[in-house]
């Protein structure tokens, strides 16, 4: 395996579909609607093939949800601006080869050192120094957390838990989708301050509370970041705002190899026809014809065009697209404060059973317009998060919200209850696609009835070990895949953990088990 990919020995490699046929002479010609991390891995994909592509992008920048923006301060000083905190995760193999086209080592990355988990009655647990390689990883994080001590493990119901150690992509979307992930940690006797810490942590990074959230993806999840591989659960992030260390200059390497990008421009129909497959019309007036189209939206704008464009799918398939679900509203509170945090104070703070705080981020830390600002004014940048808050918007609630996260600040952090706040943004969304109870079998694939229109997404289908923005790129990847074999065209590989449990004995064991519960259930 190439070192580039990852240091983990068992990394699967996904080769691309051969061609089917011959490669024309006329060069297909590709919207991409979307230039999120799915729609650019897409353009990319099908531009360094030959493609002609335009992609089309209803807001003002690239990235979608890991987009970045120019803003001001209350005084009119500039300030970088983003929707928060993203974790670059190792294992996000397809993503990272996404990056490595501007980057190829990395070098606008960082690594953050530490991701400590902290609750309310003060217990803290951490993946710093933590074996790599599972299951010692595991077992080192029990051995030395005190939410989950070694002594827990045997109260642990082996039997319902077995899938944790044998999950296998998409097998684990049968087995568990249709429990929600709370009922399955309590069925399984999970200790119950690891459950709130860990694994809630986890599953809110969905942005949905565990009630809400399919147990099969919080299983896959757990085998992603966990049990499946051996890259750690420490992560990098940009050592700039998104729009400057990532997609300015992925805009600059698409546009060299033939690509035009459009931005505040919304597609509102796409149909069937026009000199070419497909027509595709905005909000502008414009009409773009074109011979393929990727679809790589957030979940409202799929809905929204799919059902604007009757020419396109059958019944069935316009019903799945309906039927995909957003995730409960979050907020990102972000403050310029006039004094520094305690340098010891880790980059990125975890929270569990603090609503409505879920963590904490220390932007000077590891951004370089940040740092800049704080360094200027001997102040800091923090931002506090809250997920899964409820749908109600008055101005009186945002305002309890947000006394709410500061107290939770100060509490954490006390030598910010004395700072003054320079400047604060606040940012309500909901725009993330909801993983739950149920909804897998029917979600949308890539592929969809016609088969030069494609989806693509961290919402959409795929059947391979990928969550968040990892399953945002491979999708994308799989979509420009799908497209260059019709048209004779080598696609590109991709890479994942692996697709099922990595250790024998946990998998003939977790068998077992679950082969005695099936003989139970039907002898009852």
């Amino acid at each position: 395996m190439d070192a580039v990919i990852g240091r983990d020995r068992r990394i699967v490699h996904h080769a691309a579909a051969p061609p089917i046929g011959r490669a024309s002479d006329a060069r297909p010609f590709v919207v991409v609607v979307g230039a999120g991390i799915a729609g650019l891995a897409a353009a990319t994909g099908l531009a360094e093939r030959g493609v002609g592509v335009e992609v089309i992008e209803c807001q003002e920048y690239l990235g979608g949800r890991v987009g970045g923006w120019t803003d001001a301060l209350p005084d009119g000083t500039p300030i970088a601006m983003n929707r928060g905190f993203h974790a670059f995760f190792r294992q996000y193999y397809n993503l990272r080869q996404l990056l490595r086209r501007t980057d190829p080592q990395l070098r606008r990355m960082t690594r953050v050192d530490d991701y400590p988990l902290v609750d309310a009655q003060g217990r803290r647990d951490s993946f710093r120094r933590l074996p790599l390689t599972p299951p010692w990883n595991a077992l080192a994080f029990a051995a030395r957390s005190r939410t989950f001590p070694l002594h827990e493990l045997c109260r642990l119901d082996a039997r319902a838990a077995a899938p944790l150690a044998m999950v296998s992509v998409p097998a684990i979307y049968e087995q568990l989708d249709h429990v929600d992930a709370e009922t399955f940690l309590r069925k399984i006797k999970f200790p119950v301050a690891a459950r709130h810490l860990a694994f809630e942590v986890f599953s809110r990074s969905f942005f949905a509370p565990p009630a809400q959230m399919s147990a099969a993806e919080l299983a896959a999840m757990f085998h992603i970041y966990f049990l499946g591989s051996s890259e750690g659960l420490l992560f990098d992030v940009p050592t700039s705002n998104y729009d400057t260390a990532l997609w300015s200059p992925l805009s600059e390497y698409l546009a060299a190899r033939g690509a035009r990008i459009r931005t505040a421009t919304t597609v509102t129909q796409v149909r069937a026809g026009g000199e070419r497959t497909f027509r595709v019309h905005d909000d502008v007036g414009g009409v773009v014809d074109a011979d393929a189209v990727v679809l790589a939206t957030d979940v409202a704008g799929l809905r929204r065009i799919v059902a604007d464009s009757p020419d396109l799918g059958d019944p069935d398939w316009r019903s799945r697209i309906q039927a995909l679900r957003s995730a409960p509203p979050f907020l990102v509170h972000r403050l310029w404060l006039d004094r520094p945090v305690a340098q010891e104070r880790p980059a990125f703070l975890a929270t569990g059973g603090m609503p409505p705080l879920d963590n904490i981020s220390v932007l000077d830390r590891y951004e370089d317009q940040a740092r800049s600002w704080a360094e200027r004014h001997n102040g800091a940048v923090v931002e506090l998060h809250a997920y899964a808050v409820s749908e109600v918007r008055t101005p009186e609630f945002e305002r309890e919200i947000r006394g709410q996260l500061l107290a939770r600040l100060h509490h954490l952090y006390p030598e910010t209850a004395d700072a003054r706040i320079v400047g604060e943004q606040v940012q309500w969304r909901q725009d993330c696609p909801l993983f739950g109870v149920g909804d897998h079998a029917a979600r949308p694939p890539v592929r969809t009835p016609h088969d030069k229109l494609m989806l693509a997404g961290d919402g959409i289908r795929i059947d391979l070990p990928v969550a968040l923005m990892e399953r945002a790129a491979t999708t994308g990847w799989t979509a420009a895949n799908a497209l260059l074999t019709q048209w004779g065209l080598s696609g590109h590989d991709l890479y994942t953990v692996p697709t099922t449990g990595r250790h024998a004995v946990l998998r003939r064991l977790a068998a077992r088990e679950m082969s005695k519960a099936a003989i139970q259930e039907e002898s009852v």
